[in-house]
């Protein structure tokens, strides 16, 4: 079953909404792929959100676009900025990206984020989202994915081991 980014910001609206303002706060972000041989490829993306899906465009026969051709996994980390502070917490999604080759798709993307022509373009289906950040002296892991509710991971400075919160 595929899960869009409308699905996931249905049944998640206040957490989408933060993973969506981190991506947003930067352009560039780092996209992981994997390479023919199985090891992992690491490059630079720009990621949209329009029409209730997260997008990943890209040049023509890239290496990252020729990596998805062949294998759909992927995960792509927000920039996370200048400095080590971090404020608004590290957020990556991974999942399975869908090459997109209906030309009336790829004309109404075009319009709307004019990216250099020609261009591939990958639909995201999502598979997880991560939210990690700080809150006071606790490190706070968020996880998302489908059929899954939201999971929250509270680690304290100290030895004591991770609290789970539920709800």
């Amino acid at each position: 079953m595929t899960f869009t980014w409308a699905d996931f910001v249905s049944a998640e609206p206040r957490f989408a909404e933060t993973v969506q303002r981190r991506f947003e706060k930067h352009t560039h972000h780092v996209l992981a792929t994997l390479r023919k041989d199985g090891s992992p490829r690491v490059t630079g993306l720009e990621v949209s959100f329009k029409f209730g899906e997260l997008w990943l465009g890209m040049m023509p026969n890239s290496r990252k676009a020729l990596d998805l051709q062949r294998d759909p996994r992927f995960a792509v980390h927000a920039n996370p900025g200048e400095g080590a502070e971090m404020a608004d917490g590290d957020v990556r999604v991974a999942g399975r990206a869908v090459e997109v080759m209906d030309e009336e798709t790829l004309v109404r993307f075009a319009a709307e984020v004019e990216p250099p022509l020609p261009f591939h373009l990958f639909r995201v289906d999502l598979g997880e989202v991560v939210r990690t950040g700080l809150d006071g002296e606790d490190l706070v892991v968020q996880v998302w994915g489908p059929n899954r509710p939201l999971r929250t991971v509270r680690r304290g400075s100290g030895e004591d081991p991770p609290r789970e919160d539920h709800g």
